[in-house]
């Protein structure tokens, strides 16, 4: 398992507000524009901040502050349809407003950050801006080295074959000043302390556990402005960041900064989509949800569950894994929305990740290594595979949907024998046979184990992909045998986990004193049954399933939103159960909302599963990211952010909406 390092708790606890990256490099920031994550060279690993703050001050006439300091008021944004950030700070009594952009590079690992100073004040004032580096490169803050690099007038830290060099530009001058020091140890808070007197000292190079901050210096006019660049390149040898930072010199950090908001607002408006009634802010939240999820996917394949690293203050590790089932939702979700392309690496990944027996495991790092896990192989004194077995069946849904948007069938054929062949060998043998359903695997809260009807659904779903593919491939006896599993399966689903006397599917089965025993607890996955395509959602068992889902789950404050399930416990606000099942979900809210479009029969239908995307849309975090969960009585974000499930489910409830209410509107012509 991998080891977490501890995050000291005087560290200020502040979510993600602004995420920006490439898809190699990704860089996570809270709401005064401070570094808080920093991941190279894959997206969620190797994190070579860790929830420190890699400060930003300001000092003009002989004052100094901290963008974090309560005076400051800060406004956050982003570019419209960009990865480019927009952030207004206001400082009344020293009469600076500064307008912040924060970009990387769409193809190189450089991350830039532009400054335009404005001076309220009626005379020319010197302004220093500061800028701290506080690495643990590698995870660990153990022989770290900080150096000024004076022949281009720099400073970089390495460890190994980890380089990170940072400058800064204003007008035809770079540094001002710079100083290296020692932070963490004995007595030493950091040299982000040398800086508060508009002054650094200019210490050459430290090691150890270090950090450094260097200074950059303008005069402005009266009622004007002045702009100041700060910038980082990230490299394997001295000579790569080198190389990078010439680059961005020469190319100049602001043509670069436009060059980089140019292509995000290309590549988030590539195509055309009617969006219906949707209001423009449900647009606007759509767009950055698709270059959120950009964010978070590595262009080797894997796609992130989630970057914030503030969560191993209370759990010891992290997000920053492959679940394969978050993986294939949002592959699903984006693949929908037209980005094929960005998510082909996903399958290959899971290809390269699939076990000799043909299942995925729980989760995996994000260079393709098996992550840590509380599955246990020994379960009361008996052996199990210790899995979520979704999680193989619903990278074949999800590549069988790719495949039906887009038709590009040199995919599937190039992942027939070593993916699609072998996951579904091993989902038609895994079964118990007396119930013809899913053999025990822990469902996909990877809370408990038992036969889940979202499993069993999705395993369904999955055979279903997989017979669909073998004949395409003109492989007409294994498609026979998996459909006829899949038949199977379906005939078990119905007749095991529907519940006559409750008139809803059950959340699943587990084995008591050697029998099987329904969990009738409500719960929001059951979705599956119509998502993946056991029954249509205008099914009357289907319909009666999720009303009274969307009636016990359904959170009764001002907040509003759908629990994942009946007395949910993780992160708990509230004991009135009744009331509050659980804390709202953004996926779980928007799984009604499906099922409400899908059922939907007339434009007047639509209205409800538009009030949730409008919902959604308010509950996001001012910069316009999305949690995994809200505070029931304040909304306030709870667990990480961004979740990238909570962004790709309402990019696909929105492709969702956005083609019915279509379909409706020329019925109603």
């Amino acid at each position: 398992m991998k080891i977490a390092f501890w995050i000291e708790k005087d560290v200020d606890a502040l979510p993600r507000h602004l995420v920006i990256g490439n898809g190699k490099f990704l860089i996570n920031l809270d709401r005064n524009t401070f570094m808080r994550d920093l991941y190279y060279p894959y997206v969620g690993q190797l994190n070579h901040i860790g929830g420190y703050q890699c400060r930003v001050g300001l000092w003009v006439d002989g004052s100094f502050t901290w963008l974090s300091d309560p005076e400051w008021n800060i406004e956050l944004s982003y570019v419209e349809d960009s990865l480019v950030t927009e952030v207004r700070a206001s400082h009344y009594h020293l009469g600076v407003t500064l307008l912040i952009n924060d970009g990387v590079h769409q193809r190189e690992d450089v991350y830039l950050k532009r400054i335009r100073v404005h001076n309220h004040w009626d005379k020319v004032r010197e302004i220093r801006l500061f800028f701290n580096q506080d690495l643990v490169i590698n995870e660990t803050e153990v022989g770290d080295t900080a150096a000024y690099y004076p022949l281009n007038n720099t400073v970089f830290h390495y460890k190994k074959d980890r380089y990170f060099m940072f400058n800064g530009l204003t007008g035809s001058e770079g540094l001002y000043q710079y100083t290296t020091g020692v932070k963490r140890f004995y007595n030493a808070e950091g040299t982000w302390r040398d800086a508060e007197d508009g002054h650094l000292s200019g210490n050459a190079i430290a090691q150890g556990s270090v950090d450094s901050t260097i200074s950059l210096r303008a005069h402005v006019a009266p009622n004007a402005d002045e702009s100041l660049y700060y910038w980082m390149s990230a490299g394997k040898d001295l000579e790569e960041v080198k190389k990078l930072d010439a680059y961005v010199k020469e190319s100049h950090p602001d043509k670069l900064l436009e060059r980089a908001i140019i292509y995000w607002q290309r590549w988030v408006n590539k195509s055309e989509r009617d969006y219906g009634n949707l209001t423009e802010a449900c647009i606007r939240m759509y767009k950055q949800s698709l270059l959120i999820v950009r964010t978070q996917t590595d262009v080797n394949g894997a796609i992130i569950a989630a970057n914030d690293s503030e969560i191993m203050q209370s759990n010891r590790d992290h997000y920053s894994y492959m679940w394969p089932r978050d993986g294939a939702l949002i592959a699903y979700a984006m693949t929908m929305a037209g980005y094929q392309g960005m998510i082909t690496p996903f399958f290959h990944f899971c290809a390269n990740a699939l076990s000799p027996e043909g299942y995925l495991h729980h989760k995996y790092n994000p260079d393709g290594t098996v992550g840590s896990s509380w599955h246990p192989y020994l379960n009361g004194g008996k052996m199990q595979l210790p899995i979520q077995e979704d999680e193989t069946a619903l990278v074949l849904f999800a590549l069988w949907q790719d495949y039906v948007r887009h038709e590009v069938i040199e995919l599937p054929q190039s992942l027939y024998r070593t993916l699609i062949r072998r996951a579904a060998r091993f989902m038609s043998s895994y079964l118990e046979h007396d119930l013809s359903l899913p053999k025990p695997s822990y469902d996909l809260w990877e809370e408990r184990y038992g036969i889940y009807t979202f499993t069993a659904s999705a395993v369904y779903g999955g055979l279903i992909a997989a017979a669909n593919f073998c004949s395409l491939f003109g492989d007409e006896e294994r498609s026979n045998r998996y459909r006829h599993t899949a038949e199977k399966i379906k005939n078990g689903i119905l007749k095991h986990l529907w519940d006559e006397e409750e008139g809803r599917f059950v959340r699943g089965l587990y084995l008591e004193n050697g029998q099987w025993v329904k969990d009738r607890t409500y719960e929001s996955s059951v979705y599956g049954i119509f998502e993946f395509g056991v029954l249509p959602a205008d099914d009357p068992r289907v319909v009666s399933t999720m009303r009274a889902n969307r009636d016990r789950l359904t959170i009764k404050t001002d907040v509003g939103g759908v629990a994942r399930y009946y007395h949910d416990y993780y992160f708990q606000r509230s004991s009135d159960i009744e009331n509050i099942p659980g804390n709202p979900w953004i996926i779980c809210t928007l799984w009604i909302a499906e099922w409400e479009i899908e059922y939907a029969k007339t434009l007047a239908d639509l209205e409800s599963p538009r009030k949730t995307l409008e919902w959604v849309v308010q509950h996001a975090m001012e910069s316009g990211i999305l949690p995994e969960q809200l505070d029931p009585f304040n909304g306030d974000p709870v667990s990480v952010a961004p979740l990238t499930w909570s962004h790709a489910t309402y990019v696909l409830a929105v492709v969702k909406y956005t083609e019915k209410y279509k379909k409706l509107l020329a019925a109603s012509k």
